[in-house]
């Protein structure tokens, strides 16, 4: 158990010296957080504390304090009270505190930071006063900081050379002058070392030193030649011995350094040279080289004559040690030796010369051949004259001077070779030949022209000068693109940067004036972007084919010439459609009102969608979500159609949901409220509730006073508003005194106008017509109202025969005057007679006022009585259905008053 809480612990505090001596020592890892604990003084140096061995004595409180604050004492906490130690937020970095490998420590009041020459040590130096004075003692706390693999192995420079005889022997050992770094110490700091490729030839071995320092060596396990290979590059990598290791790495170019193993050679043996008798001084006879493959003093190379070549012909040809140029350097005379062997020699330094033969035939000439003598105009260098390709027609170029030297015969002489060139004689002096251009010279088509003045005299002798005429180059080409119009697509919705294009553009001058440089027009959007140099472009912002469609600019072309010349190109851009377009209602909410009775498959309205992608994108289809059994839309036109006849008295609205969806993949759909409401129109007569029969009655007493109510006739209408109001009328009457009864017009009562007498006693039939206010043609319905006047019933079957036999009425045809507004009877009006007299009596000149008032409180007294039966058959709602069965019929009680 004990070595398992010893294991536990070890990372976070070590174990602390337990003398009673004022000195204490603690270890602890590097970069531990804070709050960890590394020690307790009080335990350690066996302080009492409370509860201690004698807990009845009283014992003072301990005080620990750091004796100043130090830089050492910013990485650790001391509790003043418990004496423990604990790290602090500032981590504890070893290799920052331990720069020094010196051995001396450094104190800083309480607190110092000590390193040793042993590369472990690495101490933290605390002055801790203990109080009260009963205890008192000044501690010295050394806390040791363990290392821990926290860096990698690093090389001072990240590419290191080393130079290697290409005559290194196999196990050549050669120290890398550069090793690796690590501030970690121990097996944190490096251990190894290793090639990424050795190449067959190379490996690495590490040599330590007494102070504990490894230094890798490169060791040779191959024959080098630097004739081969003149320079190998790998990596090497360094790694530490931590758990995991890490490493570190750098470029190690090894080169082979160049040894004398090779000597000059000849590619020829013998070299054959033809050399008329006539030739001037200094005239080329031929050149000798040798090739050595070794580098710098190693393949220095002088030509010498051999013994062998005898002494005549050294002073006849001069050799230069240097060049291995061969030139005549005495005239050739007739005692001169017509065959020459010249044998030269290669050297080299610390090698057999290399050896060839020159073999020189003189042929004689019994005369001189003619002299061309050139003076040149245009810029000559070493027999090449330069021109401007813009130079114009004409331009000279070099005056020619043809003559005999020996002044016997006629020299006569023409240009030879192709070009745009004249040689023509210059008046008026004889043999005076001037060369000039006859056209405009054009680097682009050829940048170089060989030709030769040919002299030759009367015996046919032949000279020839060649001239090299090298063209220059000015900017006078503008640089051209590809392609004049550039026709570009991509889809909307790309990601930013997108990549539109590479443009290219040639120029066919040369140099800087060749080199195009690539800009965007004013004309084109900010958002565009064109690389100067690579000719890249891009669109920096989502392009939206909504938006814009087609984008249209220009892009320049611009060479480094001066002055500069350009050329422009139009640049056009396709956006692509994306589906990211749901179809669009023209409203959410639709409303179309249509009159019932509509005919099938009649066009109720249209419904506006629209979709801003395009093509298959853009394309809607409609299809009804709900009432698809009823309703039908048409996918193309928006068209929405009722499959039957609508009734508004079975449905008098509907509210349909419409969805758009578009042609693309995925498809995106929208939907909208279509809300249908049927306008009313009159397709239903009243339905008379009351009377239910023809053939019913009623007994009226003869006592009963008239005025009083005697029944009503009561009917409904299934239509709505005007098409519901209903008007009663008495069309046919018969009895002893008919005009006994009157029916109300709006309401359908039946009341008694006059009273009865003994002689108006009988059967009373009243045919009464109910008709509504529909259009255009009001609709109707009749029902006969049977009155028997008599005290009694006494004989029922007799009224009932009465009954059955048909009645002989005339029909009235008078429509019945009713208005929607309610109507006041006399009476009610009678009632307010005396307060319109007094108030008169009273003012005289308010009389008008007066009334007014008076009218109104009699209208509010009369609309209260018929409030109810207005609602009822006027303010029907236009949505509004009547359940008839719900209707209650009022009895009416028939009876004197």
């Amino acid at each position: 158990h004990l070595l398992l809480f010893l294991l536990f612990v070890g990372p976070f505090n070590c174990f602390a010296s337990y003398s009673r001596a004022t000195e204490l020592f603690y270890s602890l890892n590097e970069g531990l957080p804070a709050g960890v604990l590394i020690g307790s003084l009080a335990h350690d140096l066996r302080l009492p504390t409370a509860g201690g061995q004698h807990p009845a004595a009283p014992q003072p409180p301990l005080s620990f304090t750091l004796a100043s604050h130090g830089s050492g004492g910013q990485y650790v906490h001391l509790d003043n009270r418990s004496g423990e130690l604990y790290t602090t937020a500032m981590e504890i970095d070893r290799e920052a505190l331990c720069v020094d490998s010196s051995e001396a420590t450094i104190f800083e009041g309480a607190a110092a930071i000590s390193s040793s020459p042993s590369s472990e040590s690495c101490l933290l130096l605390l002055d801790v006063l203990v109080l009260p004075q009963e205890y008192f003692r000044l501690v010295k706390v050394k806390i040791a900081i363990r290392d821990v693999n926290d860096n990698a192995p690093r090389f001072p420079v990240p590419h290191i050379v080393l130079s290697v005889p290409e005559n290194a022997p196999v196990n050549t050992r050669l120290a890398i002058e550069h090793p690796a770094l690590d501030p970690d110490v121990g097996t944190n700091g490096v251990q190894t070392y290793r090639l990424q490729d050795n190449y067959g030839v190379f490996t690495l071995d590490v040599e330590e030193n007494e102070s504990g320092e490894r230094t890798p060596y490169l060791i040779v396990m191959g024959a080098l030649d630097r004739e081969t290979r003149e320079e190998y590059v790998t990596v090497i990598v360094a790694e530490d011995g931590g758990s995991p290791p890490l490493v570190g790495s750098a470029t190690l170019t090894i080169g082979i350094s160049d040894i004398n193993d090779n000597c000059p050679q000849f590619s020829d043996l013998q070299l054959n040279i033809t050399l008329y008798g006539n030739s001037s001084l200094g005239t080329h006879v031929a050149t000798v080289h040798a090739v050595d493959m070794d580098l710098g003093s190693n393949a220095e190379i002088t030509y010498s004559y051999s013994q062998k070549v005898p002494q005549p012909s050294r002073e006849l040809f001069h050799l230069d040690e240097s060049t291995g140029i061969i030139t005549l350097s005495c005239k050739v005379d007739g005692d001169t030796p017509r065959l020459h062997r010249l044998i030269i020699l290669g050297n080299g330094p610390g090698c057999i010369p290399a050896v060839i033969t020159v073999l020189v035939t003189i042929i004689k000439v019994m005369m001189r051949p003619p002299e061309v003598i050139p003076r040149f105009i245009a810029n000559e260098v070493e027999g090449v004259v330069y021109i401007k390709e813009l130079e114009p027609i004409n331009t000279p170029i070099a005056f020619f001077t043809i003559k005999d030297p020996d002044e016997k015969y006629k020299v006569n002489c023409y240009l030879d070779g192709d070009g745009p060139f004249r040689l023509s004689p210059y008046k008026p002096y004889n043999n005076e030949y001037l060369l000039e251009t006859t056209k405009h010279l054009d680097y682009e088509t050829q940048q170089l022209y060989e030709i030769s003045v040919v002299a030759w005299n009367s015996e046919g002798f032949h000279v020839n000068k060649i001239i090299k005429v090298q063209v220059l180059d000015e900017n006078d080409n503008s640089p051209v693109f590809s392609q004049q119009l550039i026709e570009l697509s991509i889809e909307e919705n790309n990601v930013p940067n997108a990549f539109l294009t590479k443009l290219h553009a040639t120029d066919a001058d040369s140099g800087e004036r060749g080199q195009v440089s690539y800009f965007l027009g004013p004309d084109a959007p900010s958002y565009f972007s064109l690389d100067k140099a690579t000719g890249v472009l891009t669109v920096s912002t989502q392009l939206d084919r909504e938006e814009k469609e087609r984008y249209r600019y220009t892009v320049k072309a611009v060479d480094s010439g001066f002055p500069p010349r350009e050329s422009i190109a139009t640049v056009t851009i396709t956006v692509l459609d994306k589906n990211d377009n749901s179809p669009r209602f023209i409203n959410k909410d639709f409303s179309f009102f249509v009159p019932e009775n509509f005919p099938g498959f009649g066009e109720i309205g249209v419904i506006s969608v629209t979709d801003a992608d395009a093509g298959q994108n853009g394309w809607v289809a409609l299809s009804v979500l709900n009432g698809s059994d009823i309703f039908v839309i048409d996918t193309g036109k928006g068209v929405l159609r009722a499959k039957v006849s609508l009734d508004r008295e079975q449905q008098s609205s509907y509210v349909l949901w419409i969805e758009a969806v578009d042609g693309g993949d995925p498809a995106l759909s929208s939907t909208a409220k279509i809300t249908i409401l049927l306008l009313d129109i009159n397709d239903n007569p009243p339905l008379v509730l009351f009377p239910q029969s023809n053939m019913s009655y009623l007994l009226v007493l003869p006592s009963t006073l008239p005025g009083s109510p005697i029944t009503e006739v009561y009917a409904v209408d299934k239509d709505t508003g005007m098409n519901a109001v209903i008007a009663y009328s008495i069309i046919g009457r018969r009895g002893p005194r008919p005009e006994s009864f009157r029916i109300d017009p709006k309401t359908g009562n039946i009341t008694l106008e006059e009273s009865l007498m003994q002689n108006d006693y009988g059967l009373y039939r009243l045919l009464v017509k109910v008709s509504d206010h529909g259009y255009p043609e009001p609709l109707h319905s009749t029902v006969m109202v049977n009155l028997f006047v008599n005290d009694t019933v006494s004989n029922e079957s007799y009224i009932e025969s009465l009954l059955r036999k048909e009645p002989d009425l005339s029909i009235e045809e008078k429509q019945p005057q009713i208005s929607i507004e309610p109507t006041h009877k006399k009476i009610e009006s009678a009632s307010c007679m005396p307060t319109l007299v007094a108030l008169s009596i009273i003012s005289l000149g308010s009389i008008a006022l007066v009334t007014g008032m008076g009218i109104y409180i009699c209208l509010r007294k009369g609309k209260k009585h018929h409030r109810t039966d207005e609602n009822l058959e006027v303010q029907i709602p236009l949505n509004g259905r009547i359940n008839l069965h719900m209707l209650e019929k009022k009895p009416v009680e028939i009876s004197n008053i």
